[in-house]
């Protein structure tokens, strides 16, 4: 046997268990952010989830949460982390703490603060010492908190993590980083263990085995994966070979699944998300759970137990019956081992059964061969065994009474072996005859009302064994000392929206830029947004368009991200979102185009997973545009390309240099060429005559391809990404020259499909920038309230249009809130309550809306805790923007449904 690993005398991790104050346990954690939680429903979200059967909850401590601009620390308020940690220790669950430096989470750029992005020659999330002094920064503050509230120094907190699923990053080091972090951790006093979790299975790549440090594994499988355990067991048995149990940090929220792992030997079984929540405020992310691109909602749902708001949902009683599962066979559980797919070898003798069903979703857990000295009954005797769950052992205090009870959605049969004569009384259960002495078989059927028998034992002892449908265990909140059962009255919740006491003002404002803080002139050159210090909100770039013989087409906004809406003078050109790629955007026939541009650009949020589909969904990507160039030719070049068959072995650069003889080459469309062989390896060489007044040219190439690459003049431009096909030749070409542009193209089954096309333009210049946050917002609003009208039915407003609608919210007894639905097409909402951001919503509509992704995208939560008294008012203040382009954007009348505490 593997001996037990000690981090201190209160946590003790060994293969078999899970050891607190001496203690085995199983934990069952739920996923609990007091970032996306008012501190007023702090205490009240602890108590449900306890209420749950959960005695755990992990939480991320987000680094830019607490730091908004470097060397700007704020941990008071709605932000008091000591406070948070207090009340989960008084509420009696243990505390798994997550600092992070990265944190995922869906959370803007996975909490790591924008200012790092922008440093040079330094490599996020690795063994780099410029990284690593940031992060010891962010350490020194949240570490020493931590420290505090340990378990056994006056906290509940029984592991910290450091890092977060770091497998999914191409961290060059990560031995040497997740050492310096645990370096870091222990030199502030950690003495809790100290884990790291793979997102997916790579604990050599998401710990580098750093010594010291415990290897966790995250798994998000298709719940009915009938395999599952097999994979499952392979980790349980790698990590016991290094002295570890299996511990899973996150998973789904099906207590169905959560079943299957506790039969596989999990000691930690820590569902995502089971406690919802909202992200208030500019803390959303962007990530690829789109085609390819998605915002993450303000509501921050994944249909876990509790709601945002705090309603209990009918997957938060499986929890409890769980709960109740696992205090029956207490350490015997806690300190079991596997002994084959879905049998569980319990410490103290006996085994479980988990009787898998994955197309009905069911997996009960039954007894087979469990002592009974299992519940301290004294006398010998086993239950042998049971076609139900057996879900509770009650020992009555004042009697000599033990209470078995058991569900099933069936029939269910129990069988005993008792050492000594027994006697079967008051039964209302079938007594199965029996030819062997002390065995006692009982069965009972299924139904809403209670089936019991009481077998007396020769010392006198009574064991009641009752039975119930699994419906009516679900509700079993408790048992009496009289052992009668607490059965909880299915209440149905009637969530009906109710008129309420509200009045509506719209001011409209200019779209140009009147909200914009301080300006910083950039001159002829633009860059991102964080290069000047804005990492949140709104901003807006302005330039001027040169002067040209040429009428302009359109734009190209290059490099732009998140939320970019374009206007030639007042002239609105539309809003898109390019995910960090460059996107074209036609003039609409209306418009007349003026030299003075804007663009208004909303960071939604960076990136909170690294991924390469899209330049904006790296983990370091920056926000904003790199430059507009006012387009006055486009040309389809598709047509009459040089053509040749490439040897594999042969090299690309040979064939991309401006003296290559392609005089006799066959003449094709692009693609056009027919290959015998596969993969076919295809040179496409054009001549092209560039215009002599432009300054800016780009290629187009969009389509599907398997892969391709790009030259011009011979200088290489690198692989084609599909998902963002615009080039910029303009490093290596001049005006009025023939440029030589060669596209290799590396065809299997997928041809290519789309027209090359070759913008040329000119590049605005005469550069400013200015940002605005929530602050800035909030005094806009004020601002712009004395133009304010009554309004009362549906708001129309023209594409480009932007405007504050102002609600004066009369409520004095708000109980948790209200959930407000919205309901338009093509409008755009940026939602303050009492001075907070509660809310971003982009009504249906639109091909250019984005795809979102994390919860409700069509309401928002108005928490009670930040109502005001009657005498101060309740004041909703809503940003309006109209970002469709074709047909006025409407918002119709807000539908207000109250939040109940269920």
């Amino acid at each position: 046997m593997q001996q037990s690993i000690s981090h201190n005398q209160i946590i003790q991790l060994s293969p078999e268990a899970i050891r607190i104050d001496g203690k085995s346990e199983v934990i069952l954690c739920a996923s609990l952010f007091y970032f996306r939680l008012p501190r007023g429903v702090w205490q009240e979200r602890l108590r449900k989830v306890k209420a749950c059967g959960y005695n755990a909850i992990d939480v991320y401590f987000p680094w830019n949460y607490h730091e908004t601009q470097e060397g700007v620390w704020d941990f008071a308020g709605e932000k008091d982390v000591a406070q948070f940690l207090q009340e989960a220790s008084e509420a009696g669950l243990w505390v798994i703490a997550r600092p992070g430096p990265y944190i995922c989470s869906e959370w803007d750029g996975g909490a790591l603060p924008a200012y790092l992005f922008v440093e040079e020659n330094m490599r996020i999330r690795d063994n780099d010492p410029l990284f690593l002094t940031h992060v010891a920064r962010w350490y020194a503050r949240i570490l020493p908190i931590l420290q505090r509230y340990e378990q056994g120094q006056g906290g509940s907190i029984i592991a910290v993590q450091l890092e977060n699923e770091l497998d999914f990053y191409p961290c060059e080091d990560p031995e040497g980083y997740i050492s310096a972090l645990r370096d870091l951790a222990i030199g502030h006093g950690i003495k809790v263990p100290l884990i790291a979790c793979a997102g997916q299975g790579g604990l050599l790549q998401a710990t580098g085995f750093a010594e010291g440090v415990v290897p966790t594994c995250n798994f998000y499988p298709n719940d009915r994966d009938p395999s599952f355990e097999e994979r499952v067991h392979y980790y349980r048995e790698e990590l016991a070979r290094r002295g570890y149990p299996l511990l899973v940090t996150e998973t789904n929220r099906s207590h169905f699944l959560l079943r299957r792992l506790l039969s596989a030997g999990a000691k930690l079984l820590g569902p995502y998300l089971q406690a919802s929540g909202t992200n208030f405020g500019f803390t959303n992310a962007a990530n690829n759970w789109g085609d390819p691109l998605s915002f993450l909602t303000s509501d921050y749902d994944f249909h876990g137990m509790i709601t945002p708001e705090g309603h209990i949902r009918e997957e938060a009683y499986e929890g409890r019956l769980l709960h109740h599962v696992i205090q029956t066979y207490g350490a015997s559980l806690a300190e079991a081992t596997p002994l084959e797919l879905n049998h569980l070898a319990l410490k103290q003798g006996g085994e479980l059964v988990f009787e898998l069903n994955v197309s009905a979703f069911e997996c009960p857990i039954l007894p087979l061969r469990v002592p009974l000295r299992t519940w301290g009954i004294a006398g010998g005797g086993q239950l042998d065994y049971a076609t139900a769950e057996l879900m509770q052992v009650k020992h009555l205090a004042q009697e000599q009474r033990t209470l078995f009870i058991f569900h099933t959605d069936n029939e269910g049969e129990v069988q005993f072996t008792f050492e000594s004569e027994t006697e079967v009384k008051n039964t209302d259960m079938i007594v199965h005859d029996s030819q062997s002495k002390g065995r006692v078989t009982l069965s009972f059927q299924s139904s809403d009302d209670e089936a019991r028998a009481t077998i007396l034992l020769s010392d006198g002892h009574l064991l009641e064994i009752i039975g119930m449908s699994r419906s009516r265990a679900l509700r079993l909140e408790g048992i009496d000392e009289d052992g009668k059962l607490r059965i909880e009255t299915v209440a149905v919740q009637a969530r009906e929206s109710r008129e309420v006491e509200i009045t509506w003002q719209l001011s409209k404002v200019d779209q140009l830029g009147s909200f914009a803080e301080e300006i910083k002139y950039l001159g002829d050159d633009v860059d991102y947004l964080e290069r000047h210090g804005i990492y949140r909100g709104f901003a807006w770039y302005q330039a001027q368009l040169p002067q040209t013989d040429n009428d302009y087409q359109g734009f190209i906004l290059q490099q732009a991200s998140d939320v970019v809406s374009l206007y030639t003078g007042v002239g609105y050109m539309g809003t898109v979102t390019p995910g960090g790629t460059s996107r074209y955007v036609p003039i609409p026939e209306a418009i007349h185009v003026v030299p003075e541009l804007t663009a208004r650009v909303e960071i939604w949020g960076h990136t909170n997973f690294h991924d390469t589909t899209l330049p904006g969904l790296q983990l370091n990507s920056l926000k904003g545009l790199t430059g507009i160039i006012g387009v006055t030719s486009t040309r389809d070049i598709n047509q009459n390309w040089r053509f040749k068959l490439m040897q594999t072995d042969e090299i690309k650069d040979e064939y991309a240099a401006t003296g290559v003889d392609d005089g006799q080459w066959p003449v094709v469309s692009i693609g056009g060429w027919l290959s015998a062989d596969l993969p076919a390896h295809h040179c496409y060489r054009k001549h092209v005559k560039l215009a002599d007044k432009a300054n800016r040219w780009i290629l187009h190439t969009p389509g599907n391809f398997t892969e391709a690459y790009a030259y011009v003049n011979g200088h290489a431009l690198g692989q084609v990404n599909p998902h963002d096909p615009f080039l910029d030749l303009t490093p290596f070409v001049h005006a009025g020259e023939t440029a030589v542009i060669t596209l290799f193209l590396d065809k299997t089954y997928i041809a290519l499909s789309g027209h090359i096309t070759l913008y040329e333009g000119t590049s605005a210049s005469e550069w400013t920038v200015a940002g605005c946050q929530e602050q800035g917002l909030l005094q806009h609003a004020k601002a712009s309230r004395i133009n304010a009208k009554p309004v009362t039915e549906a708001i129309a407003m023209k594409p480009g249009a932007v405007a504050w609608l102002y609600g004066e919210l009369e409520d004095s007894n708000p109980g948790l809130g209200w959930r407000v639905y919205t309901k338009g097409r093509d409008m755009k909402l940026s939602v303050f309550f009492n001075g907070n951001l509660v809310g971003r919503i982009w009504t249906q509509g639109g091909a250019n809306r984005p795809i979102f992704r994390g919860g409700s995208d069509e309401s928002f939560y108005l928490p009670g805790a930040w109502f005001h008294e009657r005498e101060e008012g309740n004041e909703l203040a809503i940003l309006l923007e109209a970002v469709g382009l074709e047909t006025d954007a409407i918002l119709e009348p807000l539908r207000f449904v109250p939040v109940s505490d269920s």
